[in-house]
């Protein structure tokens, strides 16, 4: 089968991902990133594989999660033996922690809906005191949890990192500092990428992985992305020592010993600042969670964009008039990194048949004017 060249635009964790895939089949590749200019979600990321919220009301979504899970230690391990960065995963399973009856409630008959789907997402409801077994440092106000097995977590920017290194030992050709303003295809079938400042790239395929640039880039080539920002400020403290083996959707503690907690969801528009009522309340919330960090000190605080669609749900689609041409987007970047790799990568290189049912995500599902979308997932 003949390799045709592809020009994917974007090179955060997604972008990034997928053309690592392509590369490592023998694919030329060209990755066009924005560098340090772009709303890198990475910054922001909380570093979670997470599946035991994933894709409640969609079960597609939530197959391909479950799925996600078995390419993990893979990439992993050929990230680490290709270029000698550890992404220091870890999966050891995740708590979420729930504050009230109700949220317990409503999160028993979420994950029992999730549980039979595809491979299965097995999950246990503790009450407060099986919680307290496994988790000692959780606070009095803590009404229990739920435990999945199947989630971890990793270093979100050495991921980034370790998939750019690993980029170029496969030879693609990374351009950094690119803002791509336009893509169109040609007569020949070709398609060119136009930056801001007059350069161009051409290929005879192209991926949109350009985060919240894909709304305006996807419709130049008969894509619908509808994605919008959606800040989340994250807090770090100083190295602790170890009272955190498992990752939570509250905190979490790095192997480097410091503790990782968020996050905020706001709709601010494209401000990755910070503020203090956000601090405030992350502070609070981390420390009802766990009490022993109050002997922590926070040492930093940031903002970040997520790339979000209307539903929270990926959005993978070949163009319907322009052929070679594929939008990629997707808020669960780090979860879906083996994923993308090893099954979007080949697929949009045009080595592999589309995955099964992947029209299910294609963006024109927001153009259904009797369907209704929310951001749970």
């Amino acid at each position: 089968m003949h390799k045709q060249a592809v020009i994917v635009v974007g090179g955060g964790v997604v972008g990034a991902a997928i053309a690592f895939g392509m590369a490592r089949a023998g694919v030329p590749v060209t990755l066009l990133d924005q560098g340090d200019i772009a709303h890198r979600a990475s910054r922001g990321n909380f570093g979670l594989i997470w599946m035991q919220s994933k894709g409640a009301g969609f079960p597609r979504y939530a197959r391909w999660c479950r799925d996600a899970v078995d390419f993990w230690q893979p990439l992993a391990q050929e990230l680490l033996t290709l270029t000698g960065i550890d992404v220091h995963l870890q999966q050891p399973g995740g708590f979420w922690i729930g504050f009230s009856e109700s949220e317990m409630q409503a999160r028993a008959q979420m994950l029992e809906a999730l549980k039979d789907i595809g491979k299965g997402i097995p999950y246990e409801m503790l009450d407060h005191a099986e919680l307290k077994h496994r988790l000692p440092a959780i606070g009095p106000t803590v009404a229990g949890g739920s435990f999945c097995p199947l989630d971890g977590h990793v270093n979100p920017l050495k991921l980034l990192h370790a998939l750019h290194a690993g980029l170029r030992a496969l030879g693609v050709q990374i351009c950094p500092g690119v803002d791509i303003a336009e893509v169109v295809r040609g007569h020949n079938g070709d398609y060119t990428a136009r930056n801001r400042d007059g350069r161009s790239w051409r290929a005879p395929r192209i991926v949109l992985a350009a985060g919240l640039g894909n709304a305006t880039l996807a419709g130049q080539l008969g894509l619908h992305a509808p994605v919008k920002p959606n800040r989340g400020q994250v807090l770090i403290t100083e190295r602790f020592r170890p009272f955190l083996p498992y990752p939570t959707n509250k905190a979490r503690q790095t192997n480097e010993g410091t503790v990782q907690l968020g996050y905020s969801i706001e709709d601010v528009g494209l401000d990755d600042g910070t503020t203090v009522p956000a601090i405030e309340w992350i502070a609070r919330r981390a420390l009802a969670t766990f009490p022993i960090l109050s002997e922590a000190r926070l040492v930093r605080a940031w903002g970040a964009l997520r790339v979000m669609t209307p539903d929270g749900s990926p959005i993978y689609q070949e163009s319907p008039t322009c052929p070679g041409a594929y939008v990629a987007t997707s808020h669960s970047g780090v979860s879906l990194a083996g994923l993308h790799a090893y099954v979007v990568g080949p697929w949009m290189a045009g080595l592999a048949a589309a995955p099964e049912a992947i029209e299910e995500f294609a963006g024109d599902r927001y153009l259904d004017p009797g369907r209704s979308f929310s951001h749970a997932h």
